[in-house]
């Protein structure tokens, strides 16, 4: 299934030693569920795109890590919808049918990192909430890409890659694009 709506992340405020971890899983979720781009602002930080591009390698699909350092020429520049998540919007199940009807030719959905600043609540559209209580920012951007995008997002197909996994209520089952199978973990 191919999606219809592009859709871009943008993470802002990255620092390479303290977020290393959570802006690649910010990336990795993005890219599961429908997203076909990041762009980095912050810290460079090279080792999320080799990362990434390590990812796509091994499970096939495409996405893109860019790195610039005005977060703000991004924000001014983009133009399709712009969409901010944070606890302190707007919540998410009173807007998402008018945010996915002018979601439709892209979205660039705002992530923070460090303090956001002020100026990020002016230059988007949107101000959405996942809650108003703190939690993680990867699970935000997971249930906005979900509400968004209806469930379609769960039906990918990830062109390319060596390695697919066989779904399997018993354990692990990764079928290798090469004729090889590797299997782990234990039947219930």
């Amino acid at each position: 299934m191919v999606l219809h709506m592009k859709v871009e992340i943008l993470r802002l405020g990255h620092r390479k030693l303290r977020d290393a971890r959570v802006t690649t899983h910010v990336a990795l979720t993005g890219r599961a569920l429908g997203a076909s781009r990041m762009i980095l602002s912050g810290e460079e930080d090279p080792t999320i795109s080799r990362s990434l591009s390590k990812v796509c390698r091994g499970w096939g699909g495409a996405f893109d890590v860019a790195y610039r350092r005005d977060w703000q020429e991004v924000l001014k520049s983009h133009g399709g919808l712009k969409v901010h998540l944070t606890m302190y919007g707007m919540p998410i199940q009173d807007m998402i049918e008018e945010v996915r009807e002018r979601a439709r030719d892209g979205v660039l959905v705002v992530v923070g990192s460090e303090k956001v600043p002020g100026k990020v609540y002016e230059l988007v559209d949107y101000n959405l909430s996942v809650t108003n209580q703190p939690h993680s920012e990867i699970s935000a951007l997971a249930i906005f890409l979900d509400r968004l995008l209806e469930g379609r997002e769960l039906d990918l197909e990830f062109p390319g890659g060596d390695r697919r996994i066989i779904p399997d209520n018993g354990g692990k089952n990764v079928v290798r694009m090469d004729g090889g199978t590797t299997s782990s973990g234990t039947a219930r």
